[in-house]
């Protein structure tokens, strides 16, 4: 069934969809509120705490000067494999992978090809069954007797449905379903809980979605605001704090999935902070306002908390999907695909590894390490995560605590109290939030389109490269920036990291190989 509402409706809607949560918890006084905001394609590099020097950051920031910074978190270096490792637990390098749909039927509907019925019954109909020993976030969180939201980008896979959004446990939610779709800032329809909503002014199939490199025509289109009446981030915002409003006397669960940074760059305006700004071309300029747009979000919803008297009893997690990338190519200035711009050679990641200062990247999005999202060098995996949670974190704290994206699961789990047991990969870090001793891994494993990579807690990484037979050995403590390979100088230590990442690709290595053929699935269609 399809809904047509103008913007003041959509608003109306959201506030509809969740006052029925406001129902008081008074045998739960000690669980805590819990806010997941998940940044799409943040480079560690782009946050003030982290030493960006061109964008300013200050509410993030805040987050750590007030909480806690952990040094030493990862996640996978693509945006499907992370939110499903996020999600479940569980890490993307086992036989039984995550079921990735693939990515670009829901823009069918506009095309009249099909309807959401369809759309729907073709998805369902083509993922498995869900496993008995699958546990996800949202519905942890729900028995535990917390009321769980999603606003933002897509939940699972490169295309979603309502079927699996209430399997996974959302109480509610409201935004894309798919990918493709959601690369675009100005969509003509969104999703609320099963309904597809139109957005009144939104008339771009594609959702308002620009073009790459920068061109005097990609930028003339971009600035075309015909059929761009509402920008989908502040569709989102109005629905993440009336959720907290309307649930300010039960504990909530609420995962903000942004699209803010990802790309193609899109922004209402240039934020003020750059407009003279002569270090930045026009495209920087908006793509850094994209970043600036995030940190004010962040800001917003602390001053909501505030209002509401929520902060005290309240955890705000912070976190990035996967590496950096780069949305501002520019003839001349930062090419895709990434180039040497000093010798025109193109990247490999291998002997030849993407750094900031030779790719012409002026905000050094991944913090000088080597490599970007899709890589499993450092710059493809490593991320912020950030944790505030008043009164229970010591402000101003770091953390060198080995930590993975499968763990924010059971840490969420210990949050909210829930009771059950857990099959997942992670390891809740609930007890280094309170500086208290705290379980450890042995190392964590990330797949990649190259292949899979682990790093120990004391360390050691070894990174692979399938199609050529190379594997790599580096001490990250001394070498963040992947320059010395000891692979030569450690042979023992090679084979013994070999042998640990055999194992946890459950005994074949082509399990951490990312592609379209083994990760991907194929929609069955011909409804």
């Amino acid at each position: 069934m399809m809904y047509y509402l103008n913007l003041r409706n959509v608003l109306v809607l959201a506030v509809l969809i969740v006052i029925s949560a406001c129902s008081r918890k008074a045998d739960q006084p000690d669980q805590p509120n819990i806010i997941l905001i998940y940044a799409d394609d943040l480079g560690i590099g782009l946050l003030g705490s982290e030493g960006q020097q061109i964008i300013k950051t200050p509410h993030i920031d805040n987050l750590a000067g007030n909480g806690i910074r952990f040094e030493n978190a990862y996640s996978c270096m693509l945006c499907a494999p992370a939110r499903a490792s996020l999600l479940t637990g569980r890490h993307d390098c086992h036989a039984d992978g995550h079921e990735i749909t693939d990515a670009g039927i829901y823009k069918k509907i506009s095309t009249g090809e099909y309807t959401l019925d369809q759309v729907e019954a073709m998805i369902n109909e083509t993922l498995s069954p869900i496993p008995d020993n699958i546990d996800f976030m949202a519905d942890i969180a729900r028995k535990a007797g917390y009321r769980t939201a999603e606003y933002g980008k897509l939940e699972w896979g490169f295309a979603a449905s309502d079927k699996q959004m209430k399997a996974h446990g959302w109480d509610q939610y409201f935004g894309y379903l798919d990918h493709v779709r959601a690369h675009g800032f100005y969509p003509p329809f969104l999703f609320g809980n099963g309904k597809l909503i139109e957005i009144e002014g939104n008339t771009r199939i594609d959702c308002g979605k620009s073009g790459e490199p920068e061109t005097p025509e990609v930028f003339e289109d971009r600035r075309n605001m015909e059929g761009k009446a509402h920008y989908s981030q502040e569709l989102f915002m109005d629905s993440v704090l009336n959720f907290i409003s309307a649930n300010q006397d039960r504990p909530f669960f609420l995962y903000f999935p942004t699209q803010l940074p990802h790309g193609p760059v899109a922004i209402p305006a240039v934020h003020p902070d750059f407009e003279n700004d002569d270090r930045l071309t026009q495209i920087e300029k908006e793509y850094a306002s994209m970043v600036k747009m995030l940190d004010d979000n962040v800001g917003q919803i602390i001053d909501e908390l505030k209002r509401l008297q929520l902060l005290d009893n309240t955890v705000v997690i912070f976190t990035s999907d996967n590496g950096h990338e780069i949305y501002y190519a520019q003839k001349g200035r930062v090419h895709k695909p990434y180039t040497n711009m000093q010798t025109g050679e193109r990247f490999n990641d291998l002997e030849s590894k993407y750094y900031s200062d030779l790719a012409g990247d002026v905000f050094d999005g991944n913090g000088g390490r080597a490599g970007m999202k899709r890589s499993n060098l450092q710059g493809g995996i490593s991320v912020p995560l950030i944790i505030q949670w008043p009164g229970k974190i010591k402000p101003g704290r770091t953390s060198d605590l080995l930590t993975a994206n499968y763990d924010l699961l059971p840490t969420i789990a210990d949050l909210t109290g829930y009771k059950g047991d857990l099959a997942t990969d992670g390891l809740s870090f609930y007890k280094e939030l309170l500086e208290q001793e705290n379980a450890e891994h042995d190392y964590l494993v990330y797949s990649s389109f190259i292949g899979p990579t682990l790093i120990t807690n004391d360390g050691w990484k070894i990174r692979t490269y399938l199609s050529k037979d190379v594997f790599e050995l580096y001490y990250l403590p001394d070498d963040f920036r992947e320059e010395n390979n000891l692979a030569a100088e450690y042979p023992e230590k090679l084979e013994e990291l070999k042998k640990e990442l055999i194992a946890a690709c459950d005994g074949d290595l082509n399990n951490g190989l990312f592609s379209s053929g083994k990760s991907q699935i194929r929609i069955k269609t011909g409804h």
